[in-house]
């Protein structure tokens, strides 16, 4: 089934350009085997580097086809979607309690990713109506839990 192709795409058993990626199959420097690599268009690194399979001649690199292509473009925007993930699962926490008085609380912490500037931003909102009870910048560092929440909504820590 022949695909549509563009002036910019490039189809070649070693390299494929195309959809904003760039496949390219390479020695690998570590033994006598192939490696593959997916760079994203204006990435400065490739978001992929994974083992390749050899030719039949047991010497060479397989090529590089739409199938394989296609399934190196899903993992790689996997691998990236995961990285997104894990960097906003560093960079956010939240923490649900009930304080002595029976009031559920809900607090969020979000680290600003400032190298400047270290610094976090505690909200801590009415588990019933959502309403903000307190809003303040703590440490990057900041121990999200029941002591310190009380302690801050006191206006304490």
């Amino acid at each position: 089934m022949n695909e549509p192709t563009t002036k910019a795409d490039v189809m070649e058993p070693g390299l494929w350009i195309r959809d904003g990626w760039t496949a390219r199959v390479l020695k690998n420097e570590d033994d006598d085997g192939w490696a593959v690599e997916m760079t994203r268009d204006g990435d400065p690194a490739p978001a992929l580097v994974g083992p390749w399979t050899m030719g039949r001649d047991k010497k060479n690199p397989k090529p590089l086809d739409s199938s394989a292509f296609r399934t190196l473009v899903k993992t790689a925007n996997d691998v990236l979607i995961r990285h997104a993930n894990q960097a906003r699962a560093r960079l956010h926490r939240a923490f649900d309690y009930v304080r002595e008085s029976g009031d559920r609380v809900s607090a969020s912490l979000d680290i600003a990713a400032d190298e400047d500037d270290p610094h976090a931003v505690l909200v801590v909102v009415d588990g019933r109506t959502g309403e903000e009870l307190r809003r303040g910048r703590v440490a990057p560092n900041y121990r999200l839990n029941a002591t310190n929440l009380e302690r801050f909504l006191d206006g304490r820590g």
